[in-house]
């Protein structure tokens, strides 16, 4: 006998909720379920968007910061395409929380508008993601690598036909003045290219991944793990900020004028990360040639900069152009080596702290040897050398105090496998400067606008902070960096 069952409306309902449900896109449901964005949000960014204005707000603060970061998370690379999106997919507008889609003004105006809002969220998720990071791995967690790059802006000195133009007309000259081989046209031209863009002087020229380009210089302080810490735009707001900044005039190098400007931008830059998040801790600093001086490991490892001692380590390679000085005969890597042999480095006998708490390294002649004694059961030092420096029979001691030449000794020591294996690390911040640009869209973007571009490189850190807390509430620490792999 065929039994039959009565629907109600309450039954109907519950058939199309649960069709409703599995028909969602699984990421946007992982976001739904694991991201309660309401919750990050500061208040004085609700009071700030909701203030009254005499009219109603059609689009929740949240629906537009879920779109924004959507778009990061989509690397959709305009705003024009994601409101295609928007319109021809439901799932994706109801999960924002569109009613009606906004049109590419609104998304313009609300990053311009509440930039300084965006950049609270921002400095509010670095808070929140510090210890995730630590439970993740605490030794990356406690370091600190900064780099900078540039933004590309829409002006036409970035089309490679105005360099070409200018090299082409330099080529010319050159042979009709019938000038020697050794002219070099290239380097001519960066001389004769304007220092910034003419239709704004804040867009500066910069050799940038291999070429000349006109960008907002932008500078990124990260992790070990690779995650963003701090981010800074340096424009005439930064530049005000810290007057001491005087822009340098063009050499002969554009590596060398990067690395100017680099080494001049990292402590204030680390002072504004550390004012914004004083609980923060770093203890090992990470960087590249540009910052081996004397000035920078001072700052860096005596807490004098930034009221106090943050970094106890500080990995930065020598820069070929300065060598150490040193009352010993000393290798590239700042290791003491033998009087009678400079090929002979001295061997590393471990670190020893002295009753007063000054630190020392203590370095041992190489051909020392522990000889064992049978009858007395312990083992001595024995200098092996058929041409001894020194009438010790346990060979040469070198005491070298790091605190007297913090640029040779900046709290670890070059060449050892402790250093190669931690500097490896900071290649991290380039990945992470390279997942900006590429995955968020960062460049490319089609203004000149200064907000919107700062906007655009806040709204990408924010993407990647959210990337990170969502991968803990998961539990799949893998994806940190990219959510790409859920994407599939």
């Amino acid at each position: 006998m065929i039994t039959y069952k009565q629907l109600s409306m309450c039954d109907i309902f519950e058939d199309c909720q649960n069709i409703f449900d599995s028909d969602k896109p699984q990421f946007l449901s992982l976001l739904e379920n694991h991201i309660d964005l309401d919750s990050i949000i500061p208040a004085s960014f609700y009071k700030n968007y909701y203030a009254s204005t005499g009219r109603h707000r059609k689009y929740p603060l949240t629906s537009m910061l879920w779109a924004l970061i959507i778009q990061k998370i989509f690397s959709i690379p305009t705003d024009s395409l994601l409101l295609v999106f928007l319109n021809y997919s439901k799932a994706l507008r109801e999960f924002c929380g569109f009613s009606k889609v906004p049109d590419a003004s609104k998304i313009t105006r609300f990053k311009q508008d509440f930039l300084p809002d965006l950049e609270i969220l921002f400095e509010n998720l670095v808070d929140l993601t510090e210890p995730i990071c630590q439970a993740i791995d605490s030794a990356k967690a406690d370091m600190t690598i900064f780099d900078s790059s540039g933004i590309e802006a829409y002006v036409t000195e970035n089309n490679p036909k105005y360099a070409n133009r200018i090299i082409k007309q330099l080529k010319a000259y050159a042979s009709a003045m019938g000038f020697e081989n050794n002219y070099d046209p290239y380097k001519a031209a960066y001389h004769s290219m304007p220092s910034h863009a003419a239709s704004n002087k804040d867009i500066k020229q910069l050799y940038v991944d291999g070429h000349f380009c006109y960008v907002y210089k932008i500078g990124i302080v990260t992790n070990g793990l690779g995650i963003v810490r701090h981010l800074n735009l340096y424009n005439q707001s930064f530049l005000a900020a810290h007057p001491d900044l005087i822009p340098n005039k063009k050499t002969d190098s554009p590596d060398a004028d990067k690395s100017i400007h680099d080494a001049r931008l990292l402590i204030p830059t680390l002072t504004d990360f550390f004012k914004a998040h004083p609980l923060i801790n770093p203890k090992t600093f990470l960087g590249d040639a540009a910052f081996d001086s004397a000035y920078i490991y001072r700052s860096l490892l005596t807490g004098d900069t930034f009221n106090q001692s943050h970094f106890e380590k500080a990995y930065i390679p020598l820069n070929n152009r300065s060598k150490i000085k040193s009352e010993y005969t000393v290798n590239e890597n700042g290791i003491p080596c033998c009087p009678n042999d400079s090929s002979l480095p001295m061997k590393t006998d471990g670190t020893k702290t002295t009753h007063n708490g000054v630190k020392k390294y203590k370095f041992v002649c190489p051909k020392t040897i522990w000889d064992y004694n049978p009858k007395t059961r312990k083992s001595h030092r024995k200098c092996t050398c058929e041409n001894p420096c020194t009438s010790s029979k346990c060979g040469r001691m070198i005491y070298i105090y790091p605190e007297q030449n913090l640029r040779a000794y900046p709290g670890t020591l070059r060449g050892t496998k402790e250093w190669d294996e931690t500097y490896k690390v900071r290649t991290t911040v380039e990945r992470s400067i390279n997942h900006f640009k590429d995955s968020f869209c960062l460049a490319g973007r089609k203004t000149q606008n200064e907000k919107t571009l700062h906007a655009d490189l806040i709204l990408s850190g924010i993407t990647q902070l959210i990337t990170v807390v969502l991968a803990d509430k998961i539990h799949k620490h893998q994806y940190i960096r990219s959510l790409k792999p859920l994407l599939a």
